[in-house]
Protein backbone atom coordinates (compact mmCIF):
# COMPACT_ATOMS: atom_id res chain seq x y z
CA UNK A 1 0.00 0.00 0.00
CA UNK A 2 1.25 3.53 -0.29
CA UNK A 3 1.94 5.53 2.19
CA UNK A 4 0.54 9.10 2.17
CA UNK A 5 -3.34 9.40 1.61
CA UNK A 6 -5.25 8.76 -1.47
CA UNK A 7 -8.26 6.18 -1.27
CA UNK A 8 -11.61 6.49 -1.91
CA UNK A 9 -13.11 9.58 -0.35
CA UNK A 10 -14.65 9.43 2.79
CA UNK A 11 -18.63 7.54 3.16
CA UNK A 12 -20.58 4.77 5.04
CA UNK A 13 -17.83 2.08 3.80
CA UNK A 14 -15.05 4.30 5.58
CA UNK A 15 -16.15 4.77 8.89
CA UNK A 16 -14.99 3.08 11.94
CA UNK A 17 -16.89 2.19 14.87
CA UNK A 18 -15.08 2.03 18.22
CA UNK A 19 -15.76 0.59 21.73
CA UNK A 20 -13.51 -0.30 24.65
CA UNK A 21 -10.50 -1.00 22.75
CA UNK A 22 -12.33 -2.02 20.05
CA UNK A 23 -12.01 -0.37 16.52
CA UNK A 24 -14.52 -2.33 13.82
CA UNK A 25 -14.42 -1.44 9.91
CA UNK A 26 -17.34 -2.80 8.17
CA UNK A 27 -16.47 -2.69 4.32
CA UNK A 28 -19.67 -3.83 2.20
CA UNK A 29 -17.86 -4.23 -1.51
CA UNK A 30 -14.07 -3.74 -2.60
CA UNK A 31 -13.23 -3.93 -6.23
CA UNK A 32 -10.12 -5.84 -7.53
CA UNK A 33 -7.18 -3.67 -7.16
CA UNK A 34 -8.52 -1.10 -4.94
CA UNK A 35 -6.73 0.92 -2.54
CA UNK A 36 -9.05 1.65 0.32
CA UNK A 37 -8.25 3.73 3.70
CA UNK A 38 -10.91 4.66 6.54
CA UNK A 39 -11.86 7.50 8.35
CA UNK A 40 -9.66 8.46 11.13
CA UNK A 41 -10.74 7.02 14.49
CA UNK A 42 -9.72 7.63 17.88
CA UNK A 43 -7.74 5.22 20.16
CA UNK A 44 -6.02 6.19 23.17
CA UNK A 45 -4.31 10.15 23.02
CA UNK A 46 -3.99 8.99 18.81
CA UNK A 47 -6.06 9.05 15.97
CA UNK A 48 -5.58 5.69 13.46
CA UNK A 49 -6.26 4.51 10.57
CA UNK A 50 -7.27 1.14 8.73
CA UNK A 51 -6.04 0.79 5.05
CA UNK A 52 -5.88 -2.06 2.41
CA UNK A 53 -5.31 -3.33 -0.98
CA UNK A 54 -6.83 -6.33 -2.30
CA UNK A 55 -3.95 -8.26 -4.76
CA UNK A 56 -5.10 -10.86 -7.09
CA UNK A 57 -3.21 -14.54 -6.25
CA UNK A 58 -4.66 -18.39 -7.04
CA UNK A 59 -5.64 -21.23 -4.56
CA UNK A 60 -5.28 -24.20 -5.66
CA UNK A 61 -7.39 -27.34 -4.37
CA UNK A 62 -7.36 -31.18 -5.33
CA UNK A 63 -10.08 -32.59 -7.28
CA UNK A 64 -10.71 -36.31 -7.85
CA UNK A 65 -11.86 -35.95 -11.61
CA UNK A 66 -10.71 -34.26 -14.07
CA UNK A 67 -13.17 -32.01 -16.18
CA UNK A 68 -12.90 -32.39 -20.10
CA UNK A 69 -11.50 -29.00 -20.36
CA UNK A 70 -10.25 -26.47 -18.56
CA UNK A 71 -7.71 -23.56 -18.25
CA UNK A 72 -7.90 -23.89 -14.30
CA UNK A 73 -7.20 -27.59 -14.23
CA UNK A 74 -3.70 -29.07 -13.65
CA UNK A 75 -1.85 -32.42 -12.69
CA UNK A 76 0.09 -32.20 -10.04
CA UNK A 77 2.74 -35.21 -10.35
CA UNK A 78 3.75 -35.36 -6.57
CA UNK A 79 0.55 -36.02 -5.56
CA UNK A 80 -1.31 -37.76 -8.58
CA UNK A 81 -4.26 -35.75 -8.26
CA UNK A 82 -5.59 -33.29 -10.36
CA UNK A 83 -5.76 -29.62 -8.85
CA UNK A 84 -8.19 -26.93 -9.54
CA UNK A 85 -6.93 -23.13 -9.67
CA UNK A 86 -8.98 -20.90 -8.19
CA UNK A 87 -8.92 -17.12 -8.57
CA UNK A 88 -9.22 -15.53 -4.81
CA UNK A 89 -7.20 -12.46 -3.74
CA UNK A 90 -5.06 -11.17 -0.62
CA UNK A 91 -5.77 -8.43 1.68
CA UNK A 92 -2.75 -5.94 2.42
CA UNK A 93 -4.06 -4.74 5.80
CA UNK A 94 -1.96 -1.77 7.37
CA UNK A 95 -3.06 -0.07 10.51
CA UNK A 96 -1.42 3.72 11.24
CA UNK A 97 -1.59 6.84 13.68
CA UNK A 98 -2.25 9.94 12.02
CA UNK A 99 0.50 11.62 10.72
CA UNK A 100 1.65 15.01 12.16
CA UNK A 101 3.38 16.24 15.31
CA UNK A 102 2.32 13.65 17.88
CA UNK A 103 2.60 10.89 16.04
CA UNK A 104 6.61 11.93 15.56
CA UNK A 105 7.19 13.22 19.13
CA UNK A 106 4.87 10.95 20.84
CA UNK A 107 4.69 7.36 18.83
CA UNK A 108 2.68 4.45 20.40
CA UNK A 109 4.22 1.22 21.10
CA UNK A 110 1.25 -0.68 20.18
CA UNK A 111 0.39 -4.57 21.18
CA UNK A 112 -2.86 -5.94 19.45
CA UNK A 113 -4.89 -8.54 17.55
CA UNK A 114 -6.37 -8.08 14.15
CA UNK A 115 -9.20 -10.27 13.23
CA UNK A 116 -10.41 -10.38 9.30
CA UNK A 117 -14.14 -11.90 9.14
CA UNK A 118 -16.51 -12.83 5.97
CA UNK A 119 -20.71 -12.46 6.46
CA UNK A 120 -20.13 -16.00 4.18
CA UNK A 121 -21.75 -18.02 3.41
CA UNK A 122 -19.87 -19.73 4.97
CA UNK A 123 -19.09 -17.79 7.86
CA UNK A 124 -15.45 -17.57 7.61
CA UNK A 125 -12.34 -15.37 10.10
CA UNK A 126 -8.77 -15.01 10.11
CA UNK A 127 -6.85 -14.53 13.66
CA UNK A 128 -3.99 -12.51 13.19
CA UNK A 129 -0.96 -13.23 16.06
CA UNK A 130 -0.09 -10.64 18.80
CA UNK A 131 1.58 -7.68 17.54
CA UNK A 132 3.73 -5.52 19.21
CA UNK A 133 5.10 -2.58 17.14
CA UNK A 134 5.89 0.67 17.07
CA UNK A 135 3.86 2.76 14.53
CA UNK A 136 4.74 5.74 13.02
CA UNK A 137 4.14 5.83 9.56
CA UNK A 138 1.30 3.94 7.47
CA UNK A 139 5.04 1.92 6.18
CA UNK A 140 5.48 -0.05 10.01
CA UNK A 141 2.82 -2.87 9.65
CA UNK A 142 1.49 -4.72 7.71
CA UNK A 143 -0.60 -7.77 7.73
CA UNK A 144 -1.54 -9.94 4.73
CA UNK A 145 -4.79 -12.08 4.44
CA UNK A 146 -6.18 -14.54 1.98
CA UNK A 147 -9.34 -13.21 0.86
CA UNK A 148 -11.24 -16.72 0.03
CA UNK A 149 -15.10 -15.33 0.06
CA UNK A 150 -16.91 -12.20 -1.44
CA UNK A 151 -18.92 -9.70 -0.80
CA UNK A 152 -19.03 -8.07 2.82
CA UNK A 153 -16.36 -8.07 5.54
CA UNK A 154 -14.86 -6.26 8.38
CA UNK A 155 -11.68 -5.69 10.19
CA UNK A 156 -11.81 -5.55 13.63
CA UNK A 157 -8.71 -4.23 15.70
CA UNK A 158 -8.07 -5.41 19.42
CA UNK A 159 -5.56 -2.97 21.80
CA UNK A 160 -4.34 -4.95 24.20
CA UNK A 161 -2.00 -2.15 25.04
CA UNK A 162 -0.65 1.07 24.18
CA UNK A 163 2.31 2.69 25.56
CA UNK A 164 4.39 6.18 24.44
CA UNK A 165 7.59 4.58 22.87
CA UNK A 166 10.64 7.33 23.69
CA UNK A 167 14.41 7.53 22.81
CA UNK A 168 13.33 6.97 18.96
CA UNK A 169 11.35 3.57 19.90
CA UNK A 170 13.97 2.20 21.98
CA UNK A 171 11.93 2.30 25.35
CA UNK A 172 8.56 3.03 26.19
CA UNK A 173 6.58 4.57 29.03
CA UNK A 174 4.23 2.81 31.01
CA UNK A 175 0.58 1.44 29.64
CA UNK A 176 -1.44 5.02 28.60
CA UNK A 177 -4.41 2.35 30.27
CA UNK A 178 -5.81 2.43 32.90
CA UNK A 179 -5.71 6.69 32.66
CA UNK A 180 -4.34 6.57 35.91
CA UNK A 181 -4.56 10.93 35.71
CA UNK A 182 -8.33 10.49 35.34
CA UNK A 183 -8.98 8.55 38.08
CA UNK A 184 -6.30 10.70 39.90
CA UNK A 185 -8.82 13.78 38.93
CA UNK A 186 -12.26 12.57 39.34
CA UNK A 187 -11.07 11.61 43.22
CA UNK A 188 -9.02 14.73 43.53
CA UNK A 189 -12.14 16.86 42.78
CA UNK A 190 -14.20 14.72 44.97
CA UNK A 191 -12.32 14.93 48.27
CA UNK A 192 -11.93 18.59 47.41
CA UNK A 193 -15.70 18.35 47.36
CA UNK A 194 -16.00 16.72 50.81
CA UNK A 195 -13.34 18.70 52.39
CA UNK A 196 -15.55 22.01 50.92
CA UNK A 197 -18.75 20.43 52.82
CA UNK A 198 -16.73 19.91 55.84
CA UNK A 199 -15.38 23.27 55.95
CA UNK A 200 -18.32 25.42 54.77
CA UNK A 201 -20.93 23.42 56.53
CA UNK A 202 -19.02 22.91 59.81
CA UNK A 203 -19.26 18.94 59.60
CA UNK A 204 -18.31 17.42 63.07
CA UNK A 205 -15.38 20.27 63.07
CA UNK A 206 -13.68 20.02 66.83
CA UNK A 207 -11.31 23.18 67.18
CA UNK A 208 -11.52 26.63 67.11
CA UNK A 209 -10.08 29.21 66.06
CA UNK A 210 -9.66 32.53 67.57
CA UNK A 211 -9.00 35.75 65.18
CA UNK A 212 -8.92 39.10 66.40
CA UNK A 213 -11.94 40.31 65.15
CA UNK A 214 -14.04 36.87 64.56
CA UNK A 215 -13.87 32.94 65.05
CA UNK A 216 -13.46 30.38 62.71
CA UNK A 217 -14.56 26.11 63.12
CA UNK A 218 -11.99 23.82 61.63
CA UNK A 219 -10.79 19.61 61.96
CA UNK A 220 -7.45 18.89 64.34
CA UNK A 221 -7.03 16.15 61.75
CA UNK A 222 -7.04 18.91 58.64
CA UNK A 223 -5.00 21.21 60.26
CA UNK A 224 -2.30 18.43 61.63
CA UNK A 225 -2.43 17.19 58.69
CA UNK A 226 -0.52 20.12 56.71
CA UNK A 227 0.87 22.10 59.65
CA UNK A 228 3.85 20.34 62.20
CA UNK A 229 3.22 22.96 64.11
CA UNK A 230 -0.26 22.56 64.63
CA UNK A 231 0.30 18.63 64.52
CA UNK A 232 2.25 19.38 67.48
CA UNK A 233 -0.51 21.39 69.26
CA UNK A 234 -2.56 18.55 69.19
CA UNK A 235 -0.35 15.70 70.25
CA UNK A 236 1.95 17.54 72.70
CA UNK A 237 -0.04 18.54 76.39
CA UNK A 238 -0.51 21.92 75.28
CA UNK A 239 -3.43 24.50 75.89
CA UNK A 240 -4.79 23.93 72.28
CA UNK A 241 -5.12 20.76 72.84
CA UNK A 242 -7.09 20.35 76.60
CA UNK A 243 -9.19 23.38 75.43
CA UNK A 244 -9.32 22.84 71.19
CA UNK A 245 -8.77 26.50 70.65
CA UNK A 246 -6.17 28.04 68.47
CA UNK A 247 -5.56 31.94 69.21
CA UNK A 248 -3.98 33.50 66.28
CA UNK A 249 -3.76 37.02 67.14
CA UNK A 250 -2.40 38.76 64.19
CA UNK A 251 -4.67 37.59 61.46
CA UNK A 252 -8.16 38.97 60.84
CA UNK A 253 -10.88 36.84 60.52
CA UNK A 254 -11.30 37.36 56.53
CA UNK A 255 -7.22 36.71 56.00
CA UNK A 256 -7.85 33.06 58.23
CA UNK A 257 -10.33 32.07 56.06
CA UNK A 258 -8.33 32.54 53.45
CA UNK A 259 -5.71 30.50 55.06
CA UNK A 260 -8.31 27.66 55.48
CA UNK A 261 -9.74 28.20 51.88
CA UNK A 262 -6.33 27.11 50.97
CA UNK A 263 -6.12 24.20 53.29
CA UNK A 264 -9.07 22.83 52.35
CA UNK A 265 -8.76 24.01 48.90
CA UNK A 266 -11.75 26.20 48.41
CA UNK A 267 -9.93 29.64 48.71
CA UNK A 268 -10.91 32.29 45.36
CA UNK A 269 -8.33 33.50 42.86
CA UNK A 270 -9.17 36.90 44.21
CA UNK A 271 -9.18 35.81 47.59
CA UNK A 272 -5.92 35.15 47.73
CA UNK A 273 -4.46 37.49 45.80
CA UNK A 274 -6.14 40.15 48.40
CA UNK A 275 -4.58 38.30 50.96
CA UNK A 276 -1.09 36.67 50.15
CA UNK A 277 0.94 38.91 52.63
CA UNK A 278 -0.78 37.62 55.80
CA UNK A 279 -0.87 34.41 53.86
CA UNK A 280 2.62 34.44 53.33
CA UNK A 281 2.96 35.20 57.03
CA UNK A 282 1.06 32.79 58.54
CA UNK A 283 2.63 29.81 56.26
CA UNK A 284 6.23 30.73 57.36
CA UNK A 285 5.04 30.55 60.95
CA UNK A 286 2.92 27.44 60.58
CA UNK A 287 5.44 25.75 58.21
CA UNK A 288 2.69 25.58 55.46
CA UNK A 289 5.63 24.77 52.78
CA UNK A 290 2.88 24.66 49.54
CA UNK A 291 1.05 28.23 50.81
CA UNK A 292 4.62 29.71 50.96
CA UNK A 293 5.87 28.71 47.64
CA UNK A 294 2.76 30.14 46.05
CA UNK A 295 2.93 33.26 47.42
CA UNK A 296 6.77 33.49 46.61
CA UNK A 297 5.89 33.24 43.02
CA UNK A 298 2.77 35.23 43.07
CA UNK A 299 4.63 38.23 44.71
CA UNK A 300 7.58 37.49 41.53
CA UNK A 301 4.54 38.08 39.52
CA UNK A 302 3.88 41.98 39.35
CA UNK A 303 6.95 43.23 40.83
CA UNK A 304 7.18 47.30 40.37
CA UNK A 305 8.59 50.89 41.47
CA UNK A 306 5.69 51.10 43.68
CA UNK A 307 6.61 47.86 45.37
CA UNK A 308 9.37 46.82 45.08
CA UNK A 309 11.02 47.77 48.47
CA UNK A 310 8.31 46.58 50.49
CA UNK A 311 9.08 42.92 48.31
CA UNK A 312 12.96 43.05 49.22
CA UNK A 313 12.02 43.62 52.89
CA UNK A 314 9.59 40.46 52.64
CA UNK A 315 11.60 38.05 50.89
CA UNK A 316 14.50 39.15 53.65
CA UNK A 317 12.25 38.55 56.19
CA UNK A 318 10.69 35.18 55.21
CA UNK A 319 14.26 34.00 53.57
CA UNK A 320 12.82 33.80 49.96
CA UNK A 321 15.42 33.59 47.77
CA UNK A 322 13.83 34.01 44.00
CA UNK A 323 11.88 36.82 45.32
CA UNK A 324 15.10 38.46 46.70
CA UNK A 325 16.64 38.32 43.60
CA UNK A 326 13.75 39.47 41.49
CA UNK A 327 13.75 42.71 43.58
CA UNK A 328 17.43 43.23 43.36
CA UNK A 329 18.12 42.18 39.52
CA UNK A 330 14.70 44.88 38.54
CA UNK A 331 16.22 47.47 40.80
CA UNK A 332 20.28 47.19 39.53
CA UNK A 333 20.17 45.11 36.51
CA UNK A 334 17.17 46.76 34.83
CA UNK A 335 17.85 50.50 36.23
CA UNK A 336 14.62 50.63 38.52
CA UNK A 337 17.12 51.86 41.21
CA UNK A 338 16.31 55.45 39.77
CA UNK A 339 12.31 55.44 40.21
CA UNK A 340 12.57 54.82 44.04
CA UNK A 341 15.53 57.59 44.87
CA UNK A 342 12.89 59.26 46.95
CA UNK A 343 12.42 56.10 49.00
CA UNK A 344 15.51 54.23 48.96
CA UNK A 345 17.17 56.35 51.99
CA UNK A 346 14.07 55.58 54.38
CA UNK A 347 14.38 51.82 53.31
CA UNK A 348 18.31 51.76 54.12
CA UNK A 349 17.47 53.65 57.72
CA UNK A 350 15.59 50.52 58.65
CA UNK A 351 16.78 47.75 56.57
CA UNK A 352 19.07 44.71 58.16
CA UNK A 353 22.49 45.49 57.65
CA UNK A 354 23.06 42.63 56.03
CA UNK A 355 20.59 43.56 53.33
CA UNK A 356 22.36 46.46 53.02
CA UNK A 357 25.67 44.85 52.22
CA UNK A 358 23.89 42.64 49.79
CA UNK A 359 22.20 45.39 47.73
CA UNK A 360 25.86 47.07 48.01
CA UNK A 361 27.42 44.28 46.37
CA UNK A 362 24.89 43.85 43.73
CA UNK A 363 25.46 47.35 42.30
CA UNK A 364 29.42 46.40 42.42
CA UNK A 365 28.64 43.07 39.94
CA UNK A 366 26.12 45.18 37.96
CA UNK A 367 28.47 48.41 37.77
CA UNK A 368 30.55 49.39 34.03
CA UNK A 369 32.81 52.07 34.75
CA UNK A 370 32.82 54.43 31.62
Amino acid sequence: IMSGGGGSPSGPDSRVETISRLAQWRIDTFGPCSYRRSDPFKLGIWNWYHSFLPLPNYHRSPIFHAPKSSKLVKFDRNTNRYLSVEKSRSVYVRLFPEPGRLAKEQPPLARFVLRVSWVGPPRRSSVSPVFEQLLRSSDDFVWQVDVMSHGRFTIDVEFLDLKIATNNGTESSSSIWPNEGMVQGVASKSTLGCLSRMLTESIHTDVTINTTDGVLKAHKSVLAACSPVFESMFIHDLKEKESSTIDIGDMCVESCSALLGFVYGTIRQEQFWKHRLALLAAANKYGLGEVKACCEESLLEDISSGNVLERLHVAWLYQLERLKKGCLAYLFVFGKIYDVRDEISGFFHHADRELTLEMFQEVLSVWKPI
